[in-house]
């Protein structure tokens, strides 16, 4: 009886002492996605330069573009402007999925991710929180751009409320998508300067190679083959196909099974090498 009373209780019936409920994968997640979220919308400044970017950049590729618009391939938009928004939402997709990683480092070479390290908490679970936070920021953006558009650039999505309703959240999907690339770089690479180098090296080309700018008709032969190849021409056509009301094609269909395969290869590649520890090198100046 005496041995049965001092006998150390198994390792399955231990309590937390402080009373503490184990937490589980989405708790970790809410709580990780809301302190990032907190961070992005915390400064103001920050928040109002983040909106007006995507807003400057739209203004001056809609006017420095804007004799492309009797081109047979933009005249059927009336407008280069209906032309160019629904590509400009899928490049700011793009590039929030790029920031995606860059925030990620961020949190990597402050220890962040270190202490978590030390704590009962899943690692994949710090990188969904990382590309839903990013993504959310990624909504406010898109709907912030899509007004200013209608009321600033005399955007006519001809599609209605359901068509750029349906657009946007296409947009959505595939910018969260994108966004596990930039991720698995960011496990992967690990230093500010190459994380930079590559992000760019990937994002301009598959931007100017696309349906993004340019009809395809008035591309040389071989920048045609490139862009059929190119997965942001299938998104591009995809969301201009739904804003506008336009025959979408195999566009929907294959803009989302290329985000798919893209969040699938980048999760697994992310989640393995996030489980090493490495050494990380700040961005220069």
């Amino acid at each position: 009886m005496t041995e049965a009373r001092h006998r150390a209780p198994s390792p399955s019936v231990l309590t937390d002492p402080a009373g503490w409920p184990p937490s589980t994968f989405a708790t970790q997640v809410r709580v990780l996605a809301a302190r990032s979220l907190k961070t992005a919308f915390g400064d103001r400044r920050l928040v109002f330069f983040g909106l007006l970017q995507p807003i400057v950049l739209l203004l001056l590729f809609s006017q420095v573009f804007n004799g492309v618009s009797t081109l047979p391939g933009v005249a059927a938009y009336q407008g280069y402007v209906n032309f160019l928004v629904p590509a400009t939402l899928v490049n700011i997709a793009m590039t929030t999925a790029m920031s995606s990683g860059a925030g990620l480092l961020a949190e990597i070479y402050s220890g962040f991710t270190g202490r978590l390290r030390c704590m009962p908490i899943s690692l994949s679970a710090v990188l969904v929180a990382r590309t839903i936070s990013d993504s959310a920021r990624l909504g406010v953006q898109l709907l912030v751009t899509a007004l200013a558009s209608v009321v600033l650039l005399g955007f006519r999505p001809t599609g209605g409320v359901f068509g750029v309703t349906a657009a946007l959240l296409l947009t959505l999907v595939v910018g969260w998508c994108l966004s596990w690339i930039f991720v698995a770089i960011t496990t992967w690479l690990r230093k500010a300067e190459t994380l930079q180098m590559a992000s760019f090296v990937v994002m301009f080309p598959l931007m100017f190679s696309s349906s993004a700018y340019m009809p395809l008709e008035t591309m040389p032969a071989w920048l045609r083959v490139a862009s059929a190849l190119n997965p942001l021409t299938y998104a591009i056509d995809a969301t201009r196909a739904l804003a506008l009301g336009r025959p979408s094609g195999w566009s929907i269909p294959v803009s989302l099974a290329i985000a798919a395969v893209a969040a699938l290869a980048g999760g697994w590649i992310a989640a393995r090498t996030f489980r090493t520890p490495r050494d990380v090198t700040p961005m220069a100046g």
